[in-house]
């Protein structure tokens, strides 16, 4: 699969962010921004209090899947992963999830993770990228996703516990990539 660098100045009031694959040194670093957005109880499934081990083999999946890290001013600010939605004959449809640590939010990082998703996704030959789970209530990726042409072709009512809405849909995203 693609091996991929991106380095984005993002414009006035954002940071130079520079999208490179995440190492298992990076780790140290990635899960705090893991629990925190997990713990914050607003986009993600995953259960609360994961160790670190359990939490490293959900986000720093082996190949053909990669973990990428956003880094700015020398510190990792987020992070996204992709590959392929399923095995075998759905393997052409690539997934992918992204986190942003709550205090580098409003910087672009996740418009630079999106990007260097995107972009590696198509250079490792995929035809689309389904996103299977994307809160109702987490409007920013929602618009987001829209924005860079992602439809949502389904909500499944009440299938996620916002820690603060309660039960809300999860979107089915998809993105063809021409």
């Amino acid at each position: 699969m693609a091996s991929l660098s991106n380095d984005a100045d993002l414009g006035a009031g954002r940071a130079r962010v520079t999208v490179r694959a995440a190492t298992d040194e990076d780790w140290a670093e990635i899960y705090p921004i893991f629990t925190q957005v997990v713990d914050e109880g607003r986009t993600y499934a995953y259960a609360e209090g994961l160790s670190s081990a359990d939490a490293k083999a959900l986000w720093m999946e082996p190949a053909p899947a990669a973990t990428v890290v956003a880094v700015v001013s020398d510190r990792i600010g987020g992070t996204a992963k992709m590959g392929p939605n399923r095995p075998g004959r759905g393997a052409h449809v690539a997934t992918a999830s992204f986190m942003v640590h709550p205090g580098f939010r409003r910087l672009g990082i996740a418009t630079a993770l999106a990007t260097h998703v995107i972009d590696w996704c198509r250079a490792s030959g995929y035809r689309g990228i389904q996103f299977n789970a994307v809160v109702e209530t987490n409007t920013g990726a929602v618009a987001l996703w829209q924005h860079f042409g992602f439809e949502i072709l389904a909500t499944v009512p009440a299938a996620f516990d916002d820690a603060g809405a309660g039960l809300v849909g999860l979107h089915v995203m998809y993105r063809e990539l021409g």
